[in-house]
C-alpha cells in the first residue's frame, strides 16, 4: 500500500505565533495562510478592517487567529502601540512586511513621499524588530523576517524613497543577525522579485512597462504571492535554524540578468 509522505517536521510551525504585517492581501496574505497550514497561530495587523477574509481561511486551517488595526505610519503613536502588542500577544516569529511604494521622478520628488516611505518600511520595521527581538532574546529564540526586494540591491526607477528603505532593511537584518545570531535569535530576509500585488498594479497596467520587465525575468513571468510564502515558512522554521543575516532573493532568476 502506498503511503501519504508528509512534510518534514523542520518545516512544520505547530506551537508557534506569527505576527504578520501587511496580511491582508498580497504577499502577507500569502504568508499568513502558509503559516496557518504549516501549524502556527497567528496575528494578524492591518491599517484597515479588512482581515476578515484572511482570518476566516486561517481559522479553516486550525490556527487561532488575533486580527489588529493599526497604521505603522502613525509615529508618535508606534512606539507604545508596538509595546502594547506584544506585551499582550507573544510571538515566536515575526513578518514585517507591510510596506509603502511612492513614485515619481527623483528630481522633483516630494519630501512627504519620501518620508512616508522611509517611515513605515524602515523605522516602523526596526521597532516592530526591536520589541520582538527583545521579547525573544528573552526566551531564548525566535524567527524575524523582513520583506525586503531585489531593490536591495538595485536603483529601481522612479522609487527613490523605496529603494533606500529596502536597502537600509537588507542592512538592518545583517546589523541585527550580527548581534543576535549567537543568543538564538535568527533574522533574515526575503527579496521579492516583481510580484502581481496592488503594490504593482500600476505597472502591470502600463503594457510596454510590463512586457519589458517580464521579457527580463528568466522564468518568464511575474511571482504570485504564493511564491514567497513557501520561503518565508522555511525561513520560519527549524530548517533554517543556522541561516542568520541572509537575504534570500526569490525573483525567478531577475538578478541573474
Amino acid at each position: 500500500m502506498r503511503q501519504t509522505r508528509e512534510p518534514s517536521a523542520a518545516f512544520a510551525l505547530h506551537g508557534r505565533r506569527a505576527l504578520v504585517t501587511g496580511a491582508a492581501t498580497g504577499i502577507g496574505r500569502a504568508i499568513a495562510l502558509a503559516y496557518a497550514s504549516a501549524g502556527a497561530d497567528l496575528v494578524l495587523l492591518s491599517d484597515q478592517d479588512n482581515l476578515d477574509d484572511v482570518a476566516g481561511l486561517a481559522q479553516a486551517l486550525g490556527a487561532k487567529v488575533a486580527c489588529v488595526r493599526f497604521d505603522l505610519a502613525d509615529a508618535a503613536g508606534r512606539p507604545g502601540f508596538v509595546e502594547a502588542l506584544l506585551d499582550h500577544h507573544d510571538v515566536d516569529i515575526l513578518v514585517n512586511n507591510a510596506g509603502l511604494i511612492r513614485r515619481g521622478p527623483s528630481e522633483t520628488f516630494a519630501d512627504d513621499d519620501w518620508y512616508d516611505v522611509i517611515e513605515v518600511n524602515t523605522h516602523a520595521a526596526f521597532q516592530l524588530a526591536r520589541a520582538a527581538g527583545r521579547r525573544m532574546l528573552g526566551r531564548g529564540g525566535g524567527k524575524i523576517i523582513n520583506v525586503a526586494s531585489v531593490l536591495s540591491f538595485q536603483g529601481g526607477m522612479f522609487v527613490p524613497s523605496y529603494a533606500a528603505s529596502k536597502h537600509a532593511l537588507a542592512g538592518l537584518t545583517r546589523a541585527l543577525a550580527n548581534e543576535w545570531a549567537g543568543r538564538g535569535v535568527n533574522v533574515n530576509a526575503i527579496a521579492p522579485g516583481y510580484v502581481e500585488t496592488a503594490v504593482t498594479e500600476d505597472l502591470r497596467d502600463d503594457q510596454r512597462r510590463r512586457a519589458e520587465i517580464t521579457a527580463r525575468i528568466p522564468a518568464g513571468r511575474w511571482a504570485t504571492p504564493q511564491d514567497i510564502a513557501g520561503p518565508a515558512v522555511f525561513l520560519a522554521s527549524a530548517a533554517a535554524d543556522y541561516i542568520h543575516g541572509h537575504i534570500l532573493v526569490v525573483d525567478g532568476g531577475w538578478l541573474c540578468r
